[in-house]
Formats: C-alpha cells, sequence, structure tokens
C-alpha cells in the first residue's frame, strides 16, 4: 500500500464506503478485520479514512473478505483510480461525495447568484425549482426536496460550521413559486440573516456561483455544481482564486445589518415593485 497522503472529498468517500461494508458484510470491528487479513490495524484504518491509496492486492483482499466478488472489485477499482485527483467531475445525480464533504467541513463560504443555497431553501421553494426547471421527474421531485431539507441539518448540529452564504440580489428578484413561496424565503435568509451576506443587484454577477469547503485537517476543497456535473478542485492554486473570489465578496456584500434591512425591504414591498424589478432582470438578461 502507498504511504499516507493528503486525502481528498473523494477518497474520504471512498475509504468511509469501504467501512461501511466492513462494517454491514462482516461485522468485524476495524482491529479484527486487521487480524483476518494479516495487516497492521492501523493499514485499515488509514485505507478506511481515505488517505491512502490501496493497492490491487489489498483491494481485493479486503472486498473478499466483505463477500464480494470480481465484479464488484473490478467496478470498485475503476472508480479508486481517480480517488486522489485533485480535480474530480462526478455526475449532478452523484451527492454522496459532496454530502459528506459538506457535513465534515469546519468552514463553509458560498456564493450563489441566481437562487438560495440549496441549506437555505425552504421545502416549497426547493419543490417549486425542481417542478420549474424541469430537470427532475415528478416522482423524484419528493426524494429530491427531502435529501435537499435533511442536508440542512449540518446547520442545526451543536458543531456547526463557520458558515458565511453570499447570495447575490439577483436570486431574491428571481421568482420561483407564487408570492408566499418567495415570502416565506426570504422570511428563512431573514432568520439565518447572521449566516447571510447579500450582494447588491449593481454587482455584476461574474459566476454562477461557487463553494469553498475548508478542513481542521485535510485540504481545502473549492466547489461548483450545475444540471449536468459536480466539480471538486483541490489544486492549491485553484483554491487560493476561490479564497481571493470571497475575499472580494466581503468587501462588496451587505453587512448583517444592511442584509437583515435589504431581506426586510423584500418582505415589505407592494407586490407591484417586486415584479417590476423581476422584470427588469428578465429584460436585462
Amino acid at each position: 500500500m502507498a504511504p499516507s497522503t493528503s486525502s481528498t472529498a473523494y477518497s474520504r468517500d471512498l475509504g468511509d464506503e469501504l467501512r461501511r461494508l466492513r462494517e454491514n458484510c462482516t461485522n468485524l470491528k476495524g482491529a479484527e478485520a486487521a487480524a483476518r487479513l494479516g495487516w497492521h490495524p492501523s493499514k485499515i484504518s488509514t485505507i478506511e479514512h481515505g488517505k491512502a491509496r490501496p493497492s490491487e492486492v489489498d483491494l481485493v483482499q479486503f472486498l473478499t473478505l466483505c463477500g464480494k466478488d470480481i465484479d464488484f472489485f473490478e467496478v470498485f477499482k475503476q472508480r479508486y483510480r481517480h480517488a486522489f485527483d485533485e480535480y474530480i467531475v462526478q455526475a449532478a445525480d452523484s451527492l454522496r461525495t459532496a454530502v459528506m464533504a459538506e457535513s465534515t467541513a469546519a468552514k463553509i463560504s458560498s456564493y450563489e447568484t441566481l437562487t438560495p443555497p440549496g441549506l437555505m431553501q425552504t421545502r416549497a421553494y426547493a419543490d417549486c425549482l425542481y417542478r420549474g426547471t424541469g430537470i427532475a421527474t415528478e416522482e423524484q421531485i419528493p426524494g429530491l426536496v427531502q435529501m435537499r431539507t435533511d442536508r440542512q441539518a449540518v446547520l442545526q448540529r451543536h458543531d456547526r460550521a463557520d458558515c458565511v452564504f453570499y447570495i447575490h440580489e439577483i436570486a431574491l428578484q428571481q421568482e420561483v413559486g407564487d408570492a408566499q413561496v418567495m415570502e416565506d424565503q426570504y422570511l428563512r435568509l431573514l432568520f439565518n440573516s447572521h449566516l447571510v451576506r447579500i450582494v447588491p443587484e449593481e454587482v455584476i454577477a461574474v459566476s454562477a456561483g461557487f463553494v469553498l469547503w475548508e478542513y481542521e485537517a485535510a485540504k481545502a476543497i473549492a466547489y461548483s455544481e450545475t444540471e449536468f456535473s459536480r466539480v471538486f478542485v483541490q489544486d492549491a492554486g485553484a483554491v487560493a482564486r476561490t479564497r481571493l473570489h470571497f475575499n472580494r465578496l466581503a468587501e462588496v456584500a451587505l453587512n448583517e445589518e444592511q442584509t437583515r434591512n435589504k431581506l426586510m425591504e423584500y418582505i415589505g414591498r407592494p407586490r407591484e415593485e417586486i415584479d417590476l424589478l423581476r422584470s427588469r432582470w428578465r429584460t436585462a438578461r
């Protein structure tokens, strides 16, 4: 097995998958599995924490212990080929790596231009968003909304990550659902205004959005997603550029009090005025 190295979001995800296989398929504790395999207990730990890439022999032995056949091994081996890459691209419907990276971060910095971030969306807003974009079938929508809601539990933990959500004012002007859906969404942001910073509409939105996850004992991850893919980047240069973007956002965004006042404006504005703002934004696109 290769020596321990810097883990990635994907290597930690795959390592955790191996741990789950061991626990669900063998009922063996890590030290017991290591003894069966003739390994040092630390070898099981480093593999299951995604800190080292197992050799093919190691992987065959581990998966055989878990009762898996050669077909399973071949598929898992192909996935493991990219475990330690600094750039990882996954299909949009592959959510496990992103959820794990998000839930284990010590600090989350997020920037969204078109919608509030998923961690800040109400159930009704998320439901209308999926229905309005047409990126999911009717049967898929309840599960996707529930998954988005479940992810928000990371903000309720006692050891919650240090979070800041930069939201461009465009996201407040784009209508999703009806007036009640939008007002409830504004209220959700208002109740979390200690975590939210509104970027004024006059600031040019040059990106659809991105996230920076930072960890106490692992490399930071720059992340972005579209309806087609999820991209995880741990290249030092790309992460540094992402930090520069957030430094700039901190300079131009409204502070907490200003953000609260801005959200109150949207909650208190006459419907006609908000419709006019949205019309102007759609015309300018």
